[in-house]
C-alpha cells in the first residue's frame, strides 16, 4: 500500500501557548520555531497576531526567519483580524491565514448572537478578505463536531468557492469519540461536491483523553492535515500530540500508512526545549517523551529486554532522540538486570557476591523506591569487603 503524504499542521506557538502557564517571549517563541523547523513540520501556526502586538511581532519574526516552513496566522472572520494577520506573515515564503468562525448552534445563540445567515456571510466574507493577502488560506469551523450537519456543509461549500484551500474540523471541547470522527468525515466529504484539491483537517482536544486516536481516526476517513502540539500542549487538557501521532503512523504502518516528513529523531529535542522554556515538566508516563516512556523496573520485563528489546518496546528509543532504553533498579527488579548493571559498572561477580548484592539492593529499594549507579557501587564495595574479611 502506497503511503499517502500527511500535513503536520504545529500549533504550539499558537494554542499550545494557550494553555495557562505556556505564555512565551518573542524571542523563546522564534528559537520554538526554528526548533519546529528542523524537526520538519509542514506548518508552524506562529500565533493570533490581533491577539497583541507580542504576537504579532513573534509572527512577524517567524515569518521573515524561518523560511522553509508555511507560517501561518490565526484571524477571526473579521477585518481587523484579517489584516493584521495579513501584514504579520507578509515577509514568509509562503504564508497562511487560518480563519475561523463559531458554526455550533451553542456558540452562534450563546457567543456570537448570530443566526447561521450571519455565520454564512461572515465566513464568506472574510475568506474573501484573506484571499486578497495570500493564495493560501485556511477556513475553520470551530466547534464543527457539534454542529448541524446541513449547515456545516454549506459554509464549507460556500468557503471553497469563495476561495479556501483548507478546511480544518475542529473537535473543540473533545467530546467526540473516534467512531464518531470517522464517520463525521466521511459524511462531510460525500455529501459536498467541490472539494477536488481541497484539504481536510482535523484539530482534536483531549477532554475525554481521545485527541490522538480521533486523528487517527480522521485519518483513516479521508483527512490529510492534522493540527497537534509538542507534548500535547493546549488550552484545557491540550491537543491532540505531534509525537504520538507521528509515531503511530511509523510504528503502526500497517494499519495507518501514511508518510510525514517529520525527522523524528528530533522529537525528544524539541519535547526538551519546550520544557526547558516553559519550565513545565512533562508528565512522567506521557507516551513517547515521558521519562518513563523507555524506562523498565520490572524483573520479567527487564529479563525480556536483556534477551531482546522487542519483547518489551516497540520503537527504539533513538528512533524519537532519546538516548537508551534505561533499566531502573528497584524494589521489583529482577538478577539479571543487576548482575546486567553489575558488569557495565566494570564488576565480574560470582554466584554467591550476585545474590548479596541483589538481596541488598532490594533493602535499600524498600527504603529509597530506586537505586542509582552511586548506591549500587556502594552496595558492590560492602558485599567484596565483608567477602575479603570472610576470606582472611
Amino acid at each position: 500500500m502506497t503511503a499517502d503524504r500527511l500535513t503536520i499542521f504545529d500549533t504550539t506557538l499558537r494554542d499550545g501557548e494557550q494553555a495557562p502557564g505556556f505564555s512565551l517571549r518573542i524571542d523563546e517563541k522564534l528559537q520554538m520555531a526554528r526548533q519546529l523547523d528542523a524537526l520538519g513540520v509542514d506548518v508552524i501556526e506562529a500565533g493570533f497576531p490581533i491577539a497583541s502586538e507580542d504576537d504579532a511581532e513573534s509572527v512577524r519574526r517567524i515569518a521573515a526567519e524561518v523560511r522553509r516552513p508555511v507560517i501561518a496566522g490565526l484571524a477571526r472572520c473579521r477585518r481587523a483580524d484579517i489584516e493584521c494577520a495579513g501584514d504579520a506573515i507578509a515577509g514568509a515564503d509562503r504564508g497562511r491565514i487560518h480563519t475561523f468562525l463559531a458554526t455550533s448552534e451553542l456558540h452562534l445563540k450563546h457567543k456570537l448572537h448570530m443566526s447561521q445567515d450571519q455565520c454564512l456571510e461572515a465566513a464568506v466574507d472574510g475568506v474573501k478578505l484573506a484571499r486578497q493577502y495570500t493564495d493560501d488560506v485556511q477556513f475553520s469551523a470551530e466547534d464543527a463536531t457539534r454542529t448541524e450537519l446541513d449547515f456545516l456543509c454549506r459554509v464549507i461549500e460556500r468557503v471553497i468557492d469563495v476561495g479556501a484551500t483548507t478546511i480544518n474540523l475542529p473537535d473543540t471541547v473533545g467530546y467526540s469519540t473516534p467512531d464518531e470522527i470517522s464517520e463525521f468525515f466521511i459524511n462531510i466529504r460525500e455529501r459536498l461536491p467541490n472539494t477536488d484539491g481541497i484539504v481536510f483537517s482535523t484539530h482534536c482536544h483531549d477532554d475525554l483523553g481521545l485527541a490522538v486516536a480521533n486523528t487517527l481516526a480522521a485519518l483513516r476517513a479521508g483527512v490529510r492535515q492534522v493540527e497537534c502540539t509538542i507534548n500535547g500542549i493546549g488550552e484545557r487538557a491540550g491537543n491532540a500530540s505531534l509525537e504520538e501521532i507521528v509515531m503511530a503512523t511509523r510504528v503502526r504502518n500497517d494499519l495507518l500508512p501514511y508518510a510525514t516528513g517529520i525527522q523524528t529523531e528530533a522529537i525528544y529535542g524539541a519535547s526538551q526545549l519546550l520544557t526547558t522554556l516553559t519550565n513545565e515538566p512533562v508528565q512522567a508516563n506521557k507516551a513517547i517523551v515521558g521519562r518513563n516512556a523507555f524506562a523498565h523496573e520490572a524483573g520479567i520485563h527487564q529479563d525480556g529486554m536483556l534477551k531482546d528489546r522487542r519483547t518489551y518496546e516497540i520503537m527504539r528509543p533513538e528512533d524519537v532522540g532519546v538516548p537508551k532504553t534505561t533499566l531502573v533498579l528497584g524494589k521489583h527488579s529482577g538478577r539479571h538486570a543487576v548482575q546486567s548493571r553489575c558488569e557495565e559498572l566494570g564488576h565480574q561477580l560470582s554466584r554467591y557476591e550476585l545474590d548479596r548484592i541483589y538481596q541488598a539492593m532490594i533493602r535499600l529499594a524498600d527504603e529509597q523506591k530506586t537505586v542509582g549507579d552511586d548506591d549500587l557501587q556502594k552496595v558492590i564495595n560492602q558485599v567484596k569487603a565483608e567477602q575479603v574479611e570472610v576470606d582472611a
